[in-house]
């Protein structure tokens, strides 16, 4: 057991699940011992088989998303030494929380280091959406404004209703931009923010049926899956607009389908999906709606020096025996 005076210098071993930039990988490389799977080679089972057998096992892993290892019990069994888990994503859903906590294994997230790029992400999203930004540029590339004329007209954001289902980092600084745009915010969480003037719902269904727009900004559990189904959908009815940054999950992907392919809504705005990284084909060829391969949270400034220092200061913190810049607790 590492005590409270070993410093994270002294190359403990770290287990690292994540293709990583190069400067990255460098500044873990100097702190610790670095048992890289993707530089291994081996297939994942082997790969663990091997740290696992080592004269040092490690105590602490590097991963993101569920792509290609969830910590599972299955994969925890593999690694029975491991006593840290720290996500570079926000989201930890393919985390089984509540056996690491069985096992005293602690898990860190990425905190607020991707909260703005995120919150810009959407806001930029729901702007193509009404305004018809992406669908225009094609129209422009395939030489169709000679052809056809004037292309639709979008619709303006400011004015609008924005319902955001989690207000959390994420929901909070979205809610701040709308507010610039002159929107009028309305949120759904699991209780009321003292903090916030905005008019909370207890309940996403009601919260869509009084929006223009809904946002979805909410992390994934048991409790926010298919939290936005066909109901919700309906409440949201033929002239609102659905952008998800959260997790694909949290919408019911095949009832979203059908509404937009029956007009039942008017558009999307989605950077995550049920099945990535598949995307279902009907969606390709909708106009009305806007598609990002899981990216909101990528810029070249969040994955260079703040996630890199964000990440090296939470396992320095574990192996220092003090506590996680930002713990994440089964709920």
């Amino acid at each position: 057991m590492t005590t409270s005076g070993e410093k994270a210098a002294t190359k403990v071993v770290l287990l690292l699940i994540r293709r990583m930039e190069a400067s990255f990988h460098a500044a873990l490389r100097q702190r610790f011992h670095v048992l890289d799977f993707f530089a291994s080679g081996e297939p994942l089972p082997a790969f663990l088989a091997a740290a696992a057998a080592a004269p040092e096992a490690p105590r602490a892993a590097i991963v993101m998303g569920a792509d290609p290892a969830r910590v599972d019990t299955a994969f925890l069994d593999a690694v029975p030494s491991l006593r840290c888990v720290v996500s570079l994503a926000v989201g930890v859903d393919f985390i089984d929380l509540d056996e690491c906590a069985r096992r005293g294994v602690v898990v860190a997230n990425s905190g607020r280091v991707f909260s703005t790029d995120v919150a810009d992400h959407a806001v930029g999203m729901l702007i193509d959406v009404l305004r018809r930004v992406s669908a225009a540029e094609r129209f422009v590339r395939r030489g169709l404004w000679p052809l056809q004329g004037d292309y639709p007209l979008g619709s303006k954001l400011g004015g609008r209703r924005v319902g955001i289902v989690g207000l959390g980092n994420i929901g909070s600084l979205l809610a701040k931009r709308l507010e610039a745009f002159g929107c009028i915010v309305y949120y759904n969480s699991r209780r009321p923010k003292d903090s916030v003037s905005y008019r909370y719902f207890p309940n996403v269904y009601d919260l869509a049926a009084e929006c223009d727009v809904l946002v979805v900004a909410c992390a994934l559990n048991k409790a926010t899956r298919h939290i936005v189904d066909k109901d919700v959908l309906e409440a949201l009815g033929k002239d609102g607009i659905i952008i998800n940054i959260g997790r694909g999950a949290n919408i019911d992907e095949a009832a979203l389908v059908r509404a937009l392919k029956e007009g039942r809504i008017a558009g999307a705005g989605l950077d995550v999906f049920e099945n990535e990284p598949n995307v279902p084909r009907e969606l390709l060829s909708m106009g009305n709606v806007v598609m990002t391969p899981h990216v909101a949270v990528f810029t070249s400034e969040s994955m260079s020096d703040h996630l890199r220092d964000h990440t090296i200061g939470n396992l320095e913190a574990f192996f220092s025996g003090k506590p996680l810049l930002t713990p994440v607790l089964p709920q």
